[in-house]
């Protein structure tokens, strides 16, 4: 997993940011960093300029900012509304990582100063709505992950529990939950945890939590009170891909607590691949498992990738029936 204890080798930040609370914590956090003044939170001229197989590097880089952009978009699957929150890209490195589609080898961790503001809007916002909604907070980074660099969870977590109506989501591939466990949610907290069968986790979803820690989190999560729920993302469908779900199923039925398979419910999302995430994948890790598969694959949409028909079908089909066999009545919401 990310060493976090190193991280992060230099921070970048606009002059701006150092006016705001957090941005004065982060500065005393990591004094002993190099720091470098920018001039936009979103382009960073010399890293727009790298090699993509300096895309490690970045990845090892704190980038300072204040958000700008708080439109919430529409959305139709667990929540009413993705909301731009207190951070954007990660860390970690997994190698189908669709920020990358949006950021390319930017898609490093930046981390916004003004969550006061942020706050502000959602729950004014979570308050005039006509009925209870549920804001995704966590489309654009992990927000478990990010925690361990701001501390900001806990603090949004019992203020919208305290101040707000509907609820606050967020997935996350991370297992570091213990800030989490005591706070007041009020019930109004639905934490989703991403799974895949354990090779894909190691060689795959580079710098994050091991399946055993996250299948960990997810039970305390739920016995701490928490809405919960599982994110089977994204299926990756390698040789042999019928058997690390079909093991990963099993296992779960083995290890998830009894609370958590009464009350959790199921997320199926399959890989979309594109050509940006390839191109930096080939030069920044040589060797690394080919998660690119021409044959199976077709295109979809500009420069992306997605699995044939068939196939995907073949995949929904699959993945239901050993559902419905080792977790039986846990409800699956969506396949995409």
């Amino acid at each position: 997993m990310l060493d976090l204890n190193s991280f992060p080798d230099a921070v970048y930040y606009e002059p701006e940011a150092l006016k705001y609370p957090l941005g004065k914590i982060l500065r005393k956090k990591y004094g002993d960093k190099p720091w470098n003044a920018i001039e936009n939170h979103n382009s960073i001229p010399e890293f727009q300029k790298s090699q993509n197989r300096e895309f490690p590097k970045l990845k090892r880089l704190l980038i300072l900012g204040v958000r700008k952009t708080h439109k919430y978009v529409p959305n139709h699957k667990v929540s009413n509304y993705l909301v731009p929150f207190t951070s954007s890209g990660c860390s970690a490195m997994c190698l189908y990582c669709y920020l990358v589609c949006n950021y390319n080898k930017c898609s490093y961790l930046r981390v916004f100063v003004n969550r006061e503001q942020m706050m502000d809007r959602l729950i004014s916002e979570s308050i005039k709505a006509v009925s209870p909604q549920t804001f995704e907070i966590g489309s654009n980074s992990d927000l478990v992950l990010e925690n361990q660099i701001t501390g900001n969870l806990p603090w949004v977590i019992e203020r919208f529990g305290e101040e707000g109506r509907g609820r606050i989501t967020f997935p996350t591939k991370f297992s570091m939950v213990e800030p989490l466990l005591g706070l007041k949610h009020n019930g109004k907290v639905l934490f989703r945890m991403s799974l895949n069968p354990d090779e894909i986790v190691k060689k795959v979803e580079i710098g994050t939590s091991s399946l055993s820690d996250r299948i960990r989190a997810l039970n305390d999560m739920c016995e701490a009170g928490y809405q919960v729920g599982i994110l089977l993302a994204p299926v990756i469908m390698l040789p042999g891909w019928q058997e690390m779900y079909g093991s990963l199923l099993e296992r779960l039925s083995s290890e998830l607590s009894e609370k958590v398979k009464r009350e959790a419910f199921i997320e199926i999302i399959f890989m979309t691949y594109s050509y940006v995430q390839n191109f930096i994948n080939t030069e920044a890790f040589p060797g690394a498992v080919e998660i690119f598969d021409k044959e199976n694959m077709t295109g979809r949409g500009k420069g992306k990738y997605c699995y044939r028909e068939p196939l995907r079908e073949e995949g929904e089909a699959f993945l239901r029936e050993m559902t419905n066999r080792t977790l039986g009545d846990m409800p699956i919401l969506y396949v995409v």
